[in-house]
C-alpha cells in the first residue's frame, strides 16, 4: 500500500497541482529548514510556520541550557536593546511578553477595563476582546466591507468619549486583507489624537506591498499607537512563545505593571538569534510564496472565490458550511481553520510545506470533485 510519501514522490499530479520542482528541498534545505517528517494529520489551521525553528535557532537553545536556572530579566532587557535597534526606537518603548498574545491581552486590561470601550473589526483576532470583556470592557463590534477589509469611515464615526482603544489587525486574521497603505496613515493620525489605536503586525513581515509602512513610525512620532510583533509566525516560534509590544515611553510604563508571563530565557535567547538568520527569514517567506500561488491556483479550478492573502493564509469561501468541511476535510488528513462567525461558509487554511499543501489539494479536489 502506498504511504502518502510514496504518493507525492510519484504523483505527476492532479490537474498539474501537484509538488512542483521548485517545491522540492534539497536534503541541505530539509536539514536546515525542515525539522520534522510529515504527521499522520496535516495542521493547517493556526497559521504556523511550520519550517521553524530553525536550524541555527535550535543550536541557540541548546547552548542556552545551562542559562535555565536564571530569570530570564537580564536577558529579555538584551533581547528589547536589539529590538530597539532594529526598529529605531528606545528600548524603555520595547515591552517583552509571552507572546503577541500577551501583548494584546495586557493591553486590553490596562485601557479598557471596569467599562472602557475597544472598537474593532469582525472577524479578526480575538485575543484582546475576549480577555478584555472579562474583565469589564465593552466591545464596539464594526463588521468587515464587502471586500473583508477593515471598513475604517465606520470605525472612525463610532470613536466616542467612552473608546479606550481601536484594535486593528493589520494584514488582518482571519480575511489576510491589508488596509491601504495612505488610508492606513491617515486613519492612524486622526484615530490616535482621540484613543490608543493598537496595531496587531503579526503578519506584516509577509507583506508583499513595496514600502508598506509599519505603525512604528507613528510611535516614533509620539502619536497614541502601541505596535504588537510576534516570533511565532515568519520565524516560526510559536511554540516558544515570545512577542513585544513598541510604544511610546509613557504607554509603555502603564502597560508594562501589567506584565505577568513574560517569556523564559530559552525562547529569549532563541529570539535573539532569529533576528539575525536572516536565510532562514528569506526561505520562509520565499515558500509562503510558492504555497499560496499553489492554493490559488486550486482554488481557481475548483472556482471558490478567495481574498488575495497578505499573509501565510489564505480566507476562501468554501461554498460549504465550515463545520461539515472541517470534518470532511480532517478524514483525508488535514486540520482547516476553525470557523469564524458570520462567515460560516468561509475557509481560512494556512500554507504549510510545499508536501502539507500537496495534500490539502489532493483532500480538496476528493471532497469537492471525488
Amino acid at each position: 500500500m502506498q504511504t502518502r510519501r510514496d504518493w507525492l514522490r510519484s504523483s505527476i499530479g492532479i490537474g498539474g497541482l501537484m509538488l512542483a520542482p521548485s517545491g522540492l528541498l534539497s536534503a541541505q534545505q530539509k536539514a536546515d529548514f525542515q525539522p520534522r517528517s510529515l504527521e499522520p494529520i496535516i495542521r493547517l489551521s493556526s497559521n504556523e510556520n511550520p519550517y521553524g525553528p530553525s536550524k541555527k535557532v535550535q543550536e541557540r537553545i541548546k547552548q542556552s541550557f545551562v542559562h535555565g536556572c536564571r530569570y530570564p530579566y537580564a536577558y529579555s532587557d538584551d533581547l528589547a536593546e536589539q529590538l530597539a535597534k532594529k526598529h529605531g526606537v528606545a528600548p524603555e518603548s520595547i515591552i517583552i511578553t509571552g507572546g503577541s498574545t500577551e501583548g494584546l491581552r495586557i493591553t486590553g486590561l490596562t485601557f479598557a477595563s471596569n467599562g472602557g470601550e475597544i472598537i474593532s473589526g469582525q472577524p479578526t483576532f480575538l485575543a484582546m476582546m475576549d480577555y478584555a470583556e472579562q474583565w469589564g470592557a465593552t466591545i464596539n463590534w464594526v463588521p468587515v466591507g464587502e471586500d473583508k477589509g477593515y471598513d475604517l469611515d465606520e470605525i472612525e464615526k463610532r470613536i466616542s468619549s467612552k473608546t479606550k482603544l481601536i484594535f486593528l489587525c493589520n494584514p488582518n486574521n482571519p480575511t489576510g486583507t491589508l488596509v491601504p497603505a495612505k488610508k492606513l496613515v491617515d486613519f492612524c493620525d486622526v484615530a490616535s489624537k482621540k484613543a490608543i489605536v493598537f496595531s496587531d503586525e503579526a503578519y506584516y513581515d509577509f507583506i508583499e506591498t513595496p514600502n508598506y509602512p509599519s505603525m512604528i513610525n507613528a510611535v516614533k512620532r509620539g502619536d497614541n499607537v502601541i505596535v504588537s510583533k510576534t516570533f511565532s509566525k515568519v520565524y516560526g516560534m510559536a511554540g516558544l512563545r515570545v512577542g513585544y509590544l513598541i510604544a511610546k515611553l509613557e504607554i509603555a510604563a502603564q502597560i508594562r505593571k501589567n506584565v505577568v508571563a513574560m517569556s523564559n530565557v530559552l525562547a529569549v535567547e532563541a529570539a535573539k538569534e532569529a533576528l539575525v538568520d536572516d536565510a532562514f527569514y528569506q526561505f520562509s517567506l520565499a515558500q509562503n510564496k510558492e504555497a499560496k500561488a499553489r492554493i490559488y491556483s486550486l482554488l481557481d479550478q475548483l472556482k471558490l472565490t478567495y481574498v488575495k492573502s497578505h499573509t501565510n493564509f489564505i480566507f476562501f469561501n468554501a461554498k460549504k458550511d465550515i463545520r461539515e468541511l472541517g470534518p470532511a476535510m480532517l478524514a483525508k488528513g488535514v486540520r482547516i481553520g476553525r470557523p469564524f462567525p458570520p462567515f460560516y461558509d468561509w475557509c481560512r487554511i494556512s500554507t504549510g510545506t510545499q508536501e502539507e499543501v500537496s495534500i490539502f489539494i489532493k483532500g480538496m479536489m476528493e471532497v469537492y470533485q471525488g
